[in-house]
């Protein structure tokens, strides 16, 4: 695999390659501002494609320039901040500060340094989260200290470059620790250890390159996170587990985007279960995926999505299945034709701009389907699938800047879960898609308002129905957990097992003090009303942060 990548990078960069572009970084709040243009066009913008993220900078660039209907102050200052964070694409023009400190130091009002030249962007920034609160439901305080540096720039102006890396001691909320005490891992994270009585210590470094082969085809090689859909959770492919090393291959002519992802994963980290220093290689396992874009209209998008977790080694390390590099053919034919031993996914997205300012999304995904026991009607374990169905309401009942969005998520049981951890739709022990894993139902409201420009204010409601294992039986939430150790053959129903309801509630404001400096005031509440009283628990958390150039961490499971 490694010979593969060098193989490819050295011909690719050999080639004459058009001007890239790095990657925004995943962040919910800022690509809802981004998203916020796609759908008050009502056409979709010819820069994005909004279903597969990370965005392009470069094509945020253009979308937000693009939108001269965004007459609200609150909008204006959006896109001013959002060309200032990428004044690469933009002009440097735009984001100079009038008075930069010792006329080195934040000469622009997005860097603390930087270096602008014609064959070489180099943007460097500090990072900073720290944060303190009260979780009712815990004896210990919770807080977070977060230091770091964020690197980006380019090079000859055809190869781009981006890295972060932090360095975290915390002390999550009780349902946070317990999520690690149960799995062995922090929420979103890799390798950690412990850190005093009840806290974690992590460090998180990502990062990549980007070329360009052509216009239209563009190549991403790193250490970092995809998510796949138009909503606030994704049923195909989520960034909530820990980061992975990925090769992506994204094609974009006409009104199709084509992304190919490759991807090792960690099958199993048992030594980080215990939060102590591994001193042997984790077992890996790889995903490959494909997803296809298409503009039906000018308002109506459909996307196909297929993927395949495998395994090809013994004790002594894994190996590539060589035959899922094909970045065109179906890997239901490729699985059937090596023996159908990995796991294979198919699934679809929609999304359609109704209205300025609605838009209705969707996502299926199957993971196996028998028609005939489908038609039985006796509920069979096997018949695995999930469903989201959403919508967005902007600028809602004619007011600027508040933004609504419901959403509804499903997965039947023992869907993600396989034979084997090689072949489990998980990583790092968290599962690829939504964290409650399967055999799930789930309401999401999110409200979000910006009543002047720096200030934002947001609630997330969600209420889950969902249900997890007694000892020692399988009753499908598990995506770990084998299927063949199923408690039931038959009769098999969403949320069996120990029955669990739960609502979570999020209300946090946001006030953005220079930029992306931000200071959070931020509530908890979370009621987990569970059939055993040993796992029922309610948690009021309050906290306050002040964060510098990293997205606020969402722990809304």
């Amino acid at each position: 695999m490694n010979k593969f990548i060098l193989l490819l990078a050295l011909i690719v960069s050999a080639t004459h390659s058009s001007a890239q572009s790095i990657y925004a970084p995943l962040n919910a709040d800022y690509y809802h501002l981004i998203d916020r243009t796609d759908v008050l066009n009502k056409a979709f913008s010819e820069s994005v494609h909004t279903s597969y993220k990370p965005y392009r900078a470069i094509d945020v660039v253009a979308t937000i320039d693009s939108s001269n209907f965004l007459t609200s102050k609150q909008d204006q200052f959006n896109a001013q901040f959002i060309k200032t964070d990428h004044w690469e694409y933009w002009g440097e023009d735009s984001a100079q500060s009038k008075k930069p400190f010792l006329k080195k130091i934040y000469r622009s009002k997005a860097d603390f340094l930087h270096v602008n030249t014609k064959d070489f962007k180099l943007r460097v920034n500090p990072i900073l989260y720290l944060s303190a609160g009260r979780d009712t439901n815990s004896k210990s305080t919770p807080y977070m200290n977060t230091r770091g540096a964020q690197i980006r720039g380019s090079i000859d102006d055809k190869v781009g470059f981006y890295s972060t890396i932090e360095e975290t001691q915390a002390v999550f909320p009780k349902y946070v620790q317990d999520y690690t005490a149960d799995r062995g891992v922090v929420p979103n994270e890799a390798f950690w250890k412990k850190y005093k009585e009840n806290g974690v210590d992590f460090f998180t470094a990502r990062g990549y390159f980007t070329f360009n082969a052509t216009k239209h085809i563009g190549f991403q090689f790193g250490f970092d996170k995809n998510f796949v859909g138009n909503g606030y959770r994704s049923l195909l492919l989520s960034d909530f587990s820990a980061p992975s090393t990925f090769l992506k291959i994204q094609t974009k002519v006409w009104r199709i985007q084509y992304t190919n992802l490759f991807t090792e994963m960690v099958a199993d980290a048992p030594f980080s279960s215990f939060g102590s220093n591994g001193t042997k290689q984790f077992p890996k396992k790889f995903l490959t995926s494909h997803h296809l874009s298409i503009n039906i209209t000018d308002n109506f998008n459909v996307g196909i999505f297929e993927a395949i977790i495998f395994n090809r080694g013994d004790s002594t390390g894994s190996a590539f299945e060589w035959n899922y590099l094909n970045p065109i053919i179906f890997y239901r034919s490729i699985e059937q034709f090596t023996g159908s031993p990995d796991n294979a996914l198919f699934g679809m997205d929609w999304k359609w701009n109704i209205a300025k300012g609605v838009q209705f999304y969707g996502q299926g995904l199957l993971d196996e389907m028998v028609i005939s026991e489908l038609k039985a009607g006796n509920s069979w374990w096997g018949n695995k699938f999930s469903v989201q169905l959403g919508s967005k309401y902007y600028n809602a009942f004619g007011v600027n800047n508040l933004d609504l969005q419901l959403e509804y998520n499903v997965s039947r049981p023992f869907t993600y879960s396989h034979e084997s951890i090689f072949t489990n739709y998980a990583h790092y022990r968290q599962p690829l898609a939504h964290p409650l894993g399967a055999n799930f139902n789930e309401i999401v409201f999110i409200g979000r308002y910006q009543p002047i420009p720096k200030l934002f204010l947001s609630g997330k409601f969600i209420w889950s129905q969902y249900g997890t294992d007694p000892a020692n039986e399988n009753y499908g939430g598990d995506v770990l957990k084998d299927y063949n150790t199923r408690t039931l053959e038959y009769g098999n129903e969403i949320g069996q097992g120990v029955s669990n309801d739960q609502l979570y509630i999020d209300l946090t404001a946001s006030y953005m003090l220079k930029h992306n400096l931000f200071i959070d005031v931020k509530h908890i509440y979370r009621n987990r009303d569970s059939a055993d009283p040993l796992l029922s628990s309610t948690t009021n958390f309050s906290s306050i942060a002040i964060r510098l150039n990293v997205a606020a961490r969402d722990h809304s499971f």
